[in-house]
Order: C-alpha cells, then sequence, then structure tokens
C-alpha cells in the first residue's frame, strides 16, 4: 500500500497498486470533514452549552485524534492490520462520554446533542474496510450502546434512524471492502502469473536457440557415431526432454485450494513417457490433483518394472466438464485381468490400493485393458468438485 501522494519509501510497486486506496482516503477526508461539522455544531449550539470549556477541551482531543488517525490510516503501518481502528474505536467511544465535560447526562437524556455528531462513524467505516462487514457490524454495534447509555433506554425510538444509518454504512462499506479485496488478490495473482509466463517466454526462446539446439545435434551425432558415443546421445535425449518439459511447465496453484492437475503431470515427461494435456488449464481441488498425481506415478512405475525394457508410455489427461479422465497406456508386454486381481491377493498392494483404492477413496472409478503383448492402459475417472 501508499500513502495518498505516492508508494512511500519502504513500500512496493504490487502495495501502491491496492484497490483499497480509494477507500482509506475517502475515510480520511470523512474524519476531517466530520471533525469540522463537530466544532461547527458546538459553535451553533454555543448558547445551549453548560459548560463550554469542557466542549473546547472535547473538540481538541477530536482534533488531535483525528490528526493521528488521518496519517495512520494514510500510511500502510495503519492500514496493515485492525490495531489502529480498534484504537479508533476505543477513542471514538471515550470521545462520546467526554460529552459530559460540557453537558450534564440528564440534559443528554432530555434532549441535548453528544457533541461528537456524525464523527463517532468513522471507526465503523475504518472496522468495515479493515474486517469486511463482520467488522463494520461491530464497529455500529458499539457507537450504537455507547449512544445508547448516553441517550437512555426511554429514547431508543429517537435513536432508531442513527442505529440504522451506522448499520447500513458498516454493512455496505464492509462489502465493498471484500469484494475490493477479493478483486485486488485476483489482480495480484493475474500480474504474477502475467510476468511469470513472460519471463518463461524469454528462456524459452534462450534455451531452443541455444541449449536445446546443442542437444539435439549431439543425440544426432552420438547415434551416428555408435559405440560409446549412443550412451552420450541418450543422455542428451533425456536432458532435451527434461528442458523441453520445463519450458511447456506452468504455475500449478490456484485460488481457494485448487491446482493445475497438467501442470503437476508435464513434470513426469520422459524419453519414455509423452504427456499429453488440453492447452487450457484443468483445475481440480489441490488434494484430489496429489491423488491423481500418486496413481498416476504408481501405474508409471508399474510400467518400468513389468512392461519391458523398450515399452513406453502415454499419460493423457481429459477435461469432460465436471469430470476428469487421466489414462496411463503403454505398448509393453501387458498381463491379463485376472494376474492383476491375483497380486493384490498375493500382497502386491500396487494396483489394489496405490491405485484402486486411491481413486476408489476419492469417489472416482478406474478401468483397465491389458492382453499379454497389447500393453496396459489404465483409465482413472473423478470429479473435479
Amino acid at each position: 500500500m501508499t500513502s495518498e501522494t505516492g508508494p512511500g519509501r519502504g513500500e512496493s510497486a504490487g502495495e501502491s497498486a491496492d484497490l483499497l486506496l480509494p477507500l482509506w482516503r475517502a475515510l480520511v477526508v470523512f474524519r476531517m470533514i466530520t471533525w469540522g461539522f463537530a466544532c461547527f455544531g458546538v459553535w451553533t449550539r454555543w448558547d445551549g452549552i453548560v459548560r463550554p470549556s469542557g466542549a473546547v477541551l472535547q473538540l481538541a482531543i477530536m482534533g488531535v485524534w483525528t490528526v493521528i488517525a488521518s496519517i495512520g490510516y494514510s500510511r500502510h503501518w495503519g492500514r496493515r492490520n485492525t490495531r489502529l481502528a480498534v484504537a479508533d474505536l476505543l477513542v471514538t467511544v471515550g470521545c462520546m462520554y467526554a460529552t459530559l465535560l460540557a453537558q450534564p447526562l440528564l440534559d443528554i437524556r432530555a434532549g441535548a446533542s453528544v457533541l461528537t455528531s456524525v464523527w463517532a462513524a468513522g471507526p465503523v467505516i475504518a472496522l468495515a474496510i479493515s474486517r469486511g462487514r463482520d467488522g463494520g457490524l461491530l464497529g455500529a454495534a458499539t457507537i450504537s450502546l455507547a449512544l445508547l447509555s448516553l441517550r437512555g433506554v426511554d429514547n431508543a425510538a429517537k435513536m432508531l434512524s442513527n442505529v440504522q444509518l451506522l448499520l447500513v454504512a458498516g454493512i455496505v462499506v464492509g462489502y465493498a471492502a471484500s469484494t475490493m479485496r477479493a478483486a485486488n488478490r485476483r489482480l495480484r495473482e493475474a500480474i504474477a502469473a502475467e510476468s511469470a509466463t513472460a519471463e518463461r517466454l524469454r528462456l524459452s526462446r534462450s534455451i531452443h536457440d541455444g541449449v536445446l539446439q546443442v542437444l539435439a545435434q549431439v543425440q544426432r551425432r552420438g547415434t551416428a557415431i555408435g559405440g560409446e558415443a549412443v550412451e552420450l546421445a541418450g543422455l542428451a535425449a533425456e536432458q532435451e526432454v527434461a528442458l523441453r518439459t520445463l519450458m511447456a511447465s506452468r504455475p500449478v496453484d490456484g485460488a481457494g485450494g485448487r491446482a493445475d492437475l497438467c501442470g503437476l503431470l508435464l513434470p513426469l515427461a520422459t524419453t519414455r513417457v509423452d504427456v499429453v494435456v488440453p492447452a487450457d488449464q484443468v483445475m481440480v481441488p489441490a488434494a484430489v490433483a496429489a491423488e491423481l498425481v500418486a496413481a498416476v506415478k504408481e501405474a508409471l512405475s508399474n510400467v518400468d518394472k513389468h512392461a519391458g525394457p523398450d515399452a513406453r508410455a502415454w499419460v493423457v489427461v481429459e477435461d469432460l466438464g465436471t469430470d476428469v479422465l487421466v489414462s496411463v497406456r503403454d505398448d509393453g508386454a501387458g498381463t491379463t485381468p485376472d494376474r492383476l486381481d491375483r497380486a493384490g491377493a498375493d500382497g502386491h498392494l500396487g494396483v489394489s490400493q496405490s491405485i484402486r483404492g486411491r481413486i476408489r477413496d476419492l469417489g472416482g472409478s478406474v478401468g483397465v485393458r491389458t492382453a499379454p503383448g497389447e500393453g496396459t492402459e489404465w483409465e482413472m475417472k473423478v470429479s473435479r468438485t
């Protein structure tokens, strides 16, 4: 956040884009104007005030606190938590009771004005901006109770309009602040994602123009030369795949505890594993994504152990709208469904627990197609919600 005149020396550029700044600035203006109204009210009722010196002292205290609060609300330290807003509420309640320095309690309950007037609504707005609707309601209730204690229960009906205005102000400003805070969070995430994407594209161009071309050349030359150079070609091929996977990776975290399943699966690509995902993100609950990734890793582990040294595997993600389908297919030795079932009975729990168990716990379904010499294909389907 920033001060009213621009970013402070210790404040970041991200804080200067805070969408709540206009509300805080409006509160500062409101505080100053309403203090002026309170002073004008005392001046117009000067002859009816029993102890004018007490009224002057009260206005002076209100003026000093208005300056302190205005400076605080104009700085990041005053807006980053609710301490200043709570202090504002307590000081304002104290200033309301300070009316007793100018007017006896019996006169106030007989109809004399509480000298704070509209100035007392300041902390209601501050708490609404800082803590949303609940903060606004807390501030409105506190000020209303203080006013009721001064006016007396017999005058509660006359205070109804003032209480309603305080409650409406707290709710409306609180709702607006909560909405703007959520919009500000999404804006920051979008800016961060855009910056990360731009940097990734820049690095991708540099890698493509340099490192990838060298690795591809090493792979071709090593294969052509043969002998020990074939091993070097294989290493170059693995590093090429790793770099391409890194270049294709994207942010996986999302709002509300959700994650991009595609971003989590892309790093599993190797020279023997191809990962095919949609162009758009496939957002699922983070816990669901973690379990799906673990099941896919177990299926790929089975490919390494049982499909054969030359087997290749493909991981495919399909977005079905309300559901997500993840398939893991290989062209290896294959087996029979009966052997898969017997493996679980024999104590080999990779299939029964790590794959089927995980998806079943998510409320999804698992299908498998396999035959000797025809490879194996797993299909894992879960709900996105």
